[in-house]
Protein backbone atom coordinates (compact mmCIF):
# COMPACT_ATOMS: atom_id res chain seq x y z
CA UNK A 1 0.00 0.00 0.00
CA UNK A 2 2.84 2.33 1.07
CA UNK A 3 4.73 1.52 -2.22
CA UNK A 4 1.74 2.38 -4.45
CA UNK A 5 1.05 5.99 -2.73
CA UNK A 6 4.97 6.91 -3.20
CA UNK A 7 4.93 5.77 -6.63
CA UNK A 8 2.08 8.28 -7.40
CA UNK A 9 3.00 11.81 -8.63
CA UNK A 10 0.79 12.86 -4.73
CA UNK A 11 2.67 10.49 -3.25
CA UNK A 12 6.08 12.01 -4.40
CA UNK A 13 5.21 15.35 -3.86
CA UNK A 14 4.27 15.30 -0.16
CA UNK A 15 7.48 13.29 -0.01
CA UNK A 16 9.50 16.09 -1.62
CA UNK A 17 7.55 18.76 0.32
CA UNK A 18 8.10 16.44 4.10
CA UNK A 19 11.71 16.09 3.24
CA UNK A 20 11.77 20.01 2.56
CA UNK A 21 10.47 20.57 5.54
CA UNK A 22 13.44 18.73 7.73
CA UNK A 23 16.09 21.01 9.43
CA UNK A 24 19.25 20.70 7.62
CA UNK A 25 17.91 19.25 4.59
CA UNK A 26 15.74 21.68 3.53
CA UNK A 27 15.10 22.83 0.51
CA UNK A 28 18.75 21.98 -0.69
CA UNK A 29 18.19 17.99 -0.29
CA UNK A 30 14.11 18.28 -1.03
CA UNK A 31 14.59 19.59 -4.20
CA UNK A 32 16.92 17.27 -6.10
CA UNK A 33 15.17 14.14 -4.47
CA UNK A 34 11.99 15.94 -5.91
CA UNK A 35 13.81 15.87 -9.68
CA UNK A 36 15.16 12.34 -8.56
CA UNK A 37 12.58 10.72 -8.11
CA UNK A 38 10.96 11.87 -11.96
CA UNK A 39 9.16 15.00 -10.63
CA UNK A 40 8.44 17.68 -13.40
CA UNK A 41 10.68 20.53 -12.24
CA UNK A 42 8.06 22.74 -11.38
CA UNK A 43 6.26 20.58 -8.97
CA UNK A 44 9.43 19.79 -7.50
CA UNK A 45 9.67 23.55 -7.00
CA UNK A 46 7.03 23.68 -5.72
CA UNK A 47 6.90 21.02 -3.09
CA UNK A 48 10.16 21.66 -2.32
CA UNK A 49 9.91 25.93 -1.95
CA UNK A 50 6.37 25.00 -0.02
CA UNK A 51 7.97 22.66 2.65
CA UNK A 52 10.78 24.72 3.61
CA UNK A 53 8.40 27.88 4.51
CA UNK A 54 5.62 25.72 5.88
CA UNK A 55 8.18 25.94 9.39
CA UNK A 56 9.21 29.16 9.16
CA UNK A 57 6.10 31.63 10.28
CA UNK A 58 5.98 28.98 13.02
CA UNK A 59 9.53 29.34 14.16
CA UNK A 60 9.19 33.10 14.25
CA UNK A 61 6.17 33.09 16.48
CA UNK A 62 6.96 29.90 18.92
CA UNK A 63 10.34 29.24 19.20
CA UNK A 64 11.04 31.42 22.22
CA UNK A 65 7.90 29.80 23.79
CA UNK A 66 8.83 26.28 23.08
CA UNK A 67 13.07 27.12 24.48
CA UNK A 68 11.69 28.56 27.52
CA UNK A 69 9.13 25.68 28.27
CA UNK A 70 12.19 23.10 27.54
CA UNK A 71 14.53 25.22 29.88
CA UNK A 72 12.50 24.21 32.27
CA UNK A 73 12.29 20.56 32.20
CA UNK A 74 15.62 19.58 32.13
CA UNK A 75 19.13 21.39 32.34
CA UNK A 76 20.14 19.06 29.21
CA UNK A 77 17.63 21.27 27.68
CA UNK A 78 18.81 24.53 29.38
CA UNK A 79 22.50 23.78 27.82
CA UNK A 80 21.14 22.50 23.98
CA UNK A 81 19.24 25.58 23.57
CA UNK A 82 21.74 27.74 25.02
CA UNK A 83 24.33 26.62 21.90
CA UNK A 84 21.76 26.77 19.67
CA UNK A 85 20.90 30.29 20.34
CA UNK A 86 24.50 31.29 20.77
CA UNK A 87 24.84 30.38 17.16
CA UNK A 88 21.89 31.97 16.63
CA UNK A 89 23.30 35.73 17.66
CA UNK A 90 26.83 34.75 15.76
CA UNK A 91 24.74 34.40 12.82
CA UNK A 92 22.80 37.59 13.41
CA UNK A 93 25.67 40.01 13.10
CA UNK A 94 25.26 40.15 9.50
CA UNK A 95 21.53 40.23 9.99
CA UNK A 96 21.96 43.32 13.00
CA UNK A 97 24.39 45.04 10.21
CA UNK A 98 22.09 44.62 6.97
CA UNK A 99 18.55 43.90 8.21
CA UNK A 100 16.40 42.34 5.58
CA UNK A 101 19.34 41.77 3.16
CA UNK A 102 21.27 40.42 5.92
CA UNK A 103 18.81 37.52 6.30
CA UNK A 104 18.18 37.21 3.13
CA UNK A 105 21.65 36.46 2.16
CA UNK A 106 21.58 33.93 5.19
CA UNK A 107 18.94 31.97 4.07
CA UNK A 108 19.83 32.21 0.25
CA UNK A 109 23.20 30.46 0.56
CA UNK A 110 22.20 26.34 0.39
CA UNK A 111 25.04 25.19 2.80
CA UNK A 112 24.84 23.96 6.67
CA UNK A 113 24.31 25.95 9.02
CA UNK A 114 22.16 28.43 6.60
CA UNK A 115 18.70 28.36 5.61
CA UNK A 116 14.94 29.07 6.34
CA UNK A 117 15.46 27.34 9.40
CA UNK A 118 18.38 28.78 10.57
CA UNK A 119 16.66 32.25 9.41
CA UNK A 120 13.74 32.01 11.02
CA UNK A 121 15.66 30.70 13.63
CA UNK A 122 17.72 34.17 13.93
CA UNK A 123 14.28 35.95 13.12
CA UNK A 124 12.90 34.80 16.35
CA UNK A 125 15.78 36.01 18.31
CA UNK A 126 16.37 39.62 17.10
CA UNK A 127 12.71 40.19 17.69
CA UNK A 128 12.25 40.66 14.54
CA UNK A 129 8.55 41.23 12.78
CA UNK A 130 6.60 38.46 10.98
CA UNK A 131 5.75 40.47 8.16
CA UNK A 132 9.57 41.69 7.38
CA UNK A 133 10.92 38.43 8.59
CA UNK A 134 8.20 36.02 6.39
CA UNK A 135 8.83 37.99 3.06
CA UNK A 136 12.58 38.03 3.48
CA UNK A 137 12.93 33.90 4.10
CA UNK A 138 11.30 33.31 1.46
CA UNK A 139 13.30 35.50 -1.11
CA UNK A 140 16.38 33.98 0.26
CA UNK A 141 14.49 30.82 -0.01
CA UNK A 142 13.92 31.48 -4.06
CA UNK A 143 17.09 32.43 -4.48
CA UNK A 144 18.51 29.15 -3.04
CA UNK A 145 16.46 27.43 -5.02
CA UNK A 146 17.77 29.08 -8.35
CA UNK A 147 21.09 27.99 -7.32
CA UNK A 148 20.24 24.27 -5.64
CA UNK A 149 18.34 24.36 -9.42
CA UNK A 150 21.68 25.15 -11.33
CA UNK A 151 23.52 22.71 -9.03
CA UNK A 152 21.39 20.14 -9.47
CA UNK A 153 20.98 20.10 -14.02
CA UNK A 154 24.51 20.86 -13.76
CA UNK A 155 25.07 17.38 -11.76
CA UNK A 156 22.44 15.58 -13.76
CA UNK A 157 24.10 16.98 -17.30
CA UNK A 158 27.52 15.77 -15.89
CA UNK A 159 26.52 12.20 -15.37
Amino acid sequence: MLENLTATTVGKLARTFLLSMVPVIELRGGLPYGIALGLDYPLALAAAILGNMVPVPLIILYIRHIFHWLRKQSPWWHEKIEVLERKAHLKGRMVRKYRTLGLCVLVAIPLPGTGAWTGALVAAVMDMRLKSAVPTIFLGVCIASAIMTAVTFGVIHIL
